[in-house]
């Protein structure tokens, strides 16, 4: 995949992050941390998620992906992976943007855990109330 023209993009999603570069003559290979997808993910779900943008585009087979991914777990690693697609075939096709958009996928979703405050056990979680 060295010296091929490519898309790129980055995904995030909580404390997850996944670099991607999309190359639109392959042969449908997809590298995640230099693994192949299905070896990177046990679950099959996490397989899916990573690959929505492709399966709504029906471009599984036509393209190669590299992806570094860091940070988080494995389901945050995916959603992220997902919008890191999304948004390098955005670059590619800008037809393609409203598809992606209506299914959700351009969007980044900007949940994130909140911070513990001092005089309470977690963000929001108060000592007990003892009255005697």
């Amino acid at each position: 995949m060295k010296n091929k023209a490519y898309f790129y993009a980055i995904g995030r999603r909580k404390t997850a992050r996944a670099t991607v570069k999309v190359f639109f003559s392959g042969k449908g290979d997809i590298l995640v941390d230099e693994k192949k997808l299905t070896d990177w993910a046990d679950d099959r779900s996490i397989v899916h998620q990573s690959m929505r943008p492709l399966e709504l585009l029906g471009l599984k087979k036509d393209v190669d992906i590299q992806i570094k991914t860091s940070g988080g777990g494995k389901k945050a690693q995916a959603e992220s992976i997902s919008l890191g697609i999304a948004r390098a075939l955005v670059k590619k096709d800008t037809s393609f943007r409203q598809q992606l958009k209506d299914a959700g996928l351009l969007t980044r979703d900007p949940r994130r855990k909140e911070r513990k405050k001092p005089g309470l056990r977690k963000a929001r979680r108060a000592p007990q109330f003892s009255k005697r």
